[in-house]
């Protein structure tokens, strides 16, 4: 379910804001709105990662034996 409206939200951003008939007059979303879903789409996908870009490592000098 999350993959379905991860793509809706995805195509409603690539789409056309507005469209009218017969004339042919299309208005596309404005740049700010289109940034704004790609970054709410990269949240959730970093989120969803088992790490979430943190790792920590203990380090053991040769000497410390």
């Amino acid at each position: 379910m999350a993959d379905d409206l991860q793509d809706e939200i995805r195509e409603n951003a690539s789409g056309p804001a507005k469209a009218s008939g017969d004339a042919g007059s299309v208005e596309q979303h404005k740049l700010t709105d289109q940034i704004a879903a790609d970054k709410h789409l990269a949240g959730k996908n970093a989120v969803a990662k088992p790490h979430r870009g943190l790792r920590f490592n203990k380090i053991v000098p040769p000497s410390a034996g």
